[in-house]
């Protein structure tokens, strides 16, 4: 349970915890490399720690340092041991689908299972192309759903259009890619994140782009390299959004990732008015970082649709709380696709925006938003996602009277300080110790 009362305008510079998704795949690229890797700044919430786990279970040596975010991963060649029993992937669907991709190229059987969430949601997207590869699944569960039986064994290369944007489906792909004698390529239905490739690449694994269609030549095995995760933008929407929404306020957050098929949040929140700058301060491992300026005023209504989702889809939460702090009806269309994440975060959102007072129309694939009527505060469903849970606690911020915010624990799946960091932004803690550069905002669609 996580209480939350109205916060007066945050002065202070934080830092976000590793970045998930890129901490999942530096652990799986790492352990199909040919040597030792260490990985500074991992994120060491449950669902990363899912997938060392997994790995561990196939015979994957890896070390986690007392009171560090370092980890130290043994790669194994490509070449995994089988598995005594299931292997649990907990609530992390990029556990399941990225680890079929791999599990899709080895010579035994396995089986992947996760809690009562992750049972629900579609695997039919990564069971068709491994299937057309030459592995044999088997998704056990109602509708396509876990558990994922897997038979591997010797792959076929393919080239695959997308029937989603999804980073998954195309990582998965590339991962088995990897055992493949020839070019494996894969054709986006839209530019989803690319940090697979980017990572790929720093492994030495040659990469090619040609418009929306990806493609690496096999059999490849990663050369051992250490890599540094950025902090995660994902992570720091929260208090963006905190920051943006509110005069007065002025937060710096340091080190967080700059990929720019990850910063659609940015985008969004400067066309609704924010005051966000950024300056990218170093590149490691193919990955741009730096530091995020926001100052707080007056945010305004837009519409989020079309290409602004699949680099926004995990932050729809928390900008469907702009939403309701911003002048005007904000209308999110096009993401039905949060039908199928850690619970329908559609209906969670409109539940949670009704319950505090917000007029929102829920669409089958969005929902409209009415904004700047007071927020009420109340006490709320997690619906057990953590992105719902920590979304709903910066309303709160906003909120008049006391929100409680039922069922958090699961904000340990990708965020395990967020509390703390919380507390710190309720007190207004901390100091700017140096001024930004004055700089413009940076033209994102042509950085590369």
């Amino acid at each position: 349970m996580l209480k939350v009362k109205y916060s007066a305008p945050i002065r202070c510079e934080i830092t976000v915890p590793g970045d998930k998704s890129i901490s999942h795949r530096a652990l799986m690229i790492s352990a199909l490399s040919n040597g030792s890797c260490k990985i500074t700044n991992f994120l060491q919430g449950e669902d990363c720690l899912s997938t060392a786990k997994a790995l561990s279970q196939l015979g994957v040596q890896i070390e986690f340092f007392p009171d560090t975010n370092l980890v130290v991963v043994q790669g194994c060649h490509g070449k995994f041991n089988m598995p005594e029993g299931d292997i649990d992937c907990g609530n992390s669907g990029t556990t399941m689908r990225l680890l079929a991709g791999v599990l899709a190229a080895q010579p035994f059987r396995s089986r992947l299972v996760g809690d009562a969430s992750l049972s629900r949601r579609p695997m039919e997207r990564v069971v068709q192309p491994l299937s057309l590869m030459g592995a044999r699944l088997l998704a056990e569960g109602e509708n396509g759903c876990p558990p994922l039986l897997i038979e591997g064994g010797s792959l076929k290369p393919i080239t695959y259009r997308t029937p989603v944007v999804s980073a998954q489906i195309k990582s998965a792909i590339l991962l088995a890619g990897l055992f493949t004698r020839g070019k494996t390529s894969v054709i986006e239905a839209g530019r989803s994140r690319d940090h697979t490739e980017r990572m790929l690449q720093h492994f030495l694994v040659p990469v090619r782009r040609e418009g929306q269609q990806i493609s690496i030549h096999g059999p490849n095995t990663p050369e051992s390299r250490d890599f540094n995760v950025p902090g995660d933008i994902s992570s720091a929407a929260f208090w963006l959004v905190a920051a943006a929404a509110q005069p007065g306020s002025r937060l710096l957050i340091k080190n967080v990732g700059l990929n720019p098929t990850r910063t659609g949040i940015v985008d969004i929140l400067v066309r609704m008015g924010a005051h966000i700058r950024e300056v990218v301060e170093q590149t490691d491992g193919g990955e741009f970082s730096g530091t995020l300026d926001i100052k707080g005023g007056q945010l305004r209504a837009t519409v989020i649709e079309g290409s602004d989702i699949p680099n926004a889809i995990d932050e729809i939460p928390i900008l469907a709380v702009a939403g309701a702090l911003a002048q005007g009806k904000t209308i999110i269309r096009d993401a039905q696709e949060l039908r199928v994440k850690e619970t329908d975060r559609i209906a969670a959102i409109v539940t949670n925006l009704r319950t505090m007072g917000v007029d929102v129309v829920e669409r089958d694939d969005g929902m409209e938003i009415q904004g700047r009527r007071p927020l009420r505060g109340a006490r709320l469903r997690s619906f057990g996602d953590h992105r719902i849970a920590m979304a709903f606690a910066i309303a709160g911020l906003f909120a008049q009277g006391e929100t409680v915010i039922e069922d958090t624990d699961c904000i340990r799946t990708s965020y395990p300080d967020y509390e703390k960091t919380l507390a710190r932004i309720q007190r207004g803690s901390g100091i700017l110790r140096r001024r930004l550069p004055m700089i413009g905002m940076l033209n994102w669609r042509r950085r590369k």
